[in-house]
């Protein structure tokens, strides 16, 4: 208890440093401190020069690095962090002094169970890259190969506890006395850091994270995504293939290898769709120190230990909105958002639409090129937010991630036009998703599930059509009202008769289409598959 109190009192102390009395005084300790520094003549003359948001970055970093990993949180919530805010804090950097290379050994032998000698030919004691949760050192493996390990600090897990409950204390204090608390939701912002540093503190999970991207593209010429050495990688030790490549801030030397920018920049555009749309799973922390590009011009990235990921119906509703702002059909954004049930299923359509017109409008009066795609989802979230949107933490993941991307993309070509990648291929997704190649390729989908039922269908029909010829399914009655049912379950055997009959041609037309097959044996299948849609829908069309 005493511990945490002066904790407190140092982080009051830090935010009355930078004049950030408004934060300060929201503990009950700031409060006291407050009131005699104004007494203080230094005081006096402090005129708060800098903004609010530079005085909480400059605070944030002089607290240390679980205060700054906890900024770079709320750098990622433009959607409850006011603007100015927002700006500062997303230029915080995770950069922190190593600990020893001998503590970094001890940690991988203790992790290993045996002497670093017995997985390395080479470990380079130095680190090379030092951040607040672990850091990075380069090494060669028995057989040769280059790789990066990554070693959790040590102690840091009692360092964050201890900090994880400084921060709900302050959260809570922040709830009850800070006027601007129901809306920034203190909390909440703090739960989600609860989870984020938890997952990173895990490499085991990380590791994973980097081996499913590295199918998700494998082969892929956009980028190359590490290997994992599973042999070698523990909860708090993880060995991955070493990358090259030039850094992606350093655009000189992006050019001076001759590598096209313009195409450069789209290529990150369309990495960023492809994972979020057709595989619903994306690098979640794509900032410029996360990205390396080949002398060939191929993006290679690094540091997975925070993905996003996004469900069937997730992808289809923001595809929706996306296309709606490309097309300025506001209408369907706010219908999007019903339909997903981002907002309550009473909101006005017509009061949500018009709302968002009067935030787009202004926005396309730019040029193109000025216009920020980013920027626009974290209007369309704020705007959702006064018409009772819950958080949507899979979407607050992309919405930062595509304000990376589109960052990265303008340092790279100042004149990106995100849209002319975007929208054609949201457009080439959204087709694929709806009308008769989403059916087909939905059923191909279930083939597996159809085979398995396949054994069984000739005994199930006969079973049926038995029943049906020995008049079982027809109850004898002289009550008219009966004889309407008896009418009624006749047609329906008609129908499932032909229900039968028709999914056994699809399913035959399937297992007649396998790969190789001569031209004449795939238009029979085709044939017998359509004859299996006409027989089920004349089978629903016609009555009785």
């Amino acid at each position: 208890m005493l511990g945490d109190a002066w904790h407190l009192y140092r982080i009051a102390r830090v935010l009355l440093r930078h004049n950030l009395d408004e934060f300060a005084t929201t503990l009950h300790i700031g409060r006291p401190m407050a009131l005699l520094l104004r007494l203080v003549p230094r005081r006096w003359r402090s005129h708060h020069d800098e903004p609010r948001g530079v005085r909480l970055r400059q605070a944030l970093e002089e607290l240390g690095p679980v205060f700054i990993k906890f900024g770079q949180l709320l750098s990622t919530r433009p959607d409850l962090v006011p603007e100015d805010i927002h700006r500062e804090l997303v230029k915080l950097q995770d950069e922190v002094p190593p600990f020893p290379g001998s503590e970094a050994r001890r940690i991988i032998e203790q992790a290993y169970g045996d002497s670093l000698e017995q997985h390395f030919s080479h470990f380079e004691t130095e680190s090379t890259a030092s951040a607040s949760v672990a850091q990075v050192h380069y090494a060669r493996l028995l057989d040769g190969s280059e790789v990066v390990v990554k070693v959790i600090r040590p102690g840091i897990s009692t360092v964050i506890e201890r900090d994880l409950d400084l921060l709900r204390t302050l959260a809570d204090l922040a709830e009850r006395h800070w006027p601007e608390a129901p809306r920034l939701k203190p909390r909440e912002i703090v739960d989600d850091y609860d989870r984020t540093i938890h997952d990173e503190l895990d490499l085991m999970r990380e590791a994973a994270n980097a081996s499913q991207l590295k199918i998700n593209f494998q082969g892929s010429d956009l980028i190359h995504v590490p290997a994992v050495y599973w042999d070698h990688c523990r909860r708090n030790v993880m060995v991955m293939e070493r990358i090259y490549g030039i850094p992606v801030r350093d655009v000189e030397a992006i050019k001076a290898a001759g590598i096209d920018l313009r195409k450069l920049a789209h290529d990150g555009v369309e990495i960023f769709f492809t994972q979020a749309f057709r595989d619903g799973f994306f690098h979640a922390d794509m900032h410029p120190g996360n990205i390396f590009v080949s002398e060939s011009g191929q993006y290679r990235a690094i540091d997975f230990g925070i993905m996003g990921t996004l469900g069937d119906a997730d992808k289809r509703y923001l595809a929706e909105n996306l296309l709606g702002f490309f097309n300025r059909d506001y209408r369907a954004v706010a219908d999007a958002h019903i339909r997903a049930g981002w907002v309550p299923p009473d909101t006005r359509a017509e009061e949500f639409e018009g709302a968002i017109r009067t935030v787009c409008e202004p926005i396309f009066a730019r040029p193109i090129s000025e216009i920020s795609f980013g920027g626009l989802l974290i209007d369309l979230f704020r705007i959702a937010r006064r018409f009772q949107m819950p958080v949507q933490p899979q979407l607050v993941l992309l919405q930062k991630t595509l304000l990376n991307i589109e960052g990265l993309g303008r340092q790279l070509y100042a004149d990106l036009d995100l849209w002319e990648t975007a929208k054609p291929f949201l457009e080439r997704w959204m087709s694929e998703q709806i009308g008769p190649r989403a059916a087909l390729k939905a059923l191909r989908r279930e083939m597996p599930n159809l085979a398995t039922l396949a054994p069984e269908l000739p005994g199930l029909a006969h079973q049926v059509f038995y029943r049906l010829k020995n008049d079982e399914l027809v109850f004898r009655t002289r009550d008219a009202e009966i004889a309407m049912l008896r009418a009624e379950f006749q047609a329906s055997g008609r129908k499932t008769r032909r229900l039968v009959a028709g999914l056994g041609l699809i399913l035959l037309a399937f297992v007649l289409a396998p790969a190789g097959l001569p031209a004449d044996a795939s238009l029979v299948s085709w044939l017998l598959g359509l004859s299996g849609v006409v027989v089920i829908g004349l089978g629903w069309i016609r009555k009785g």
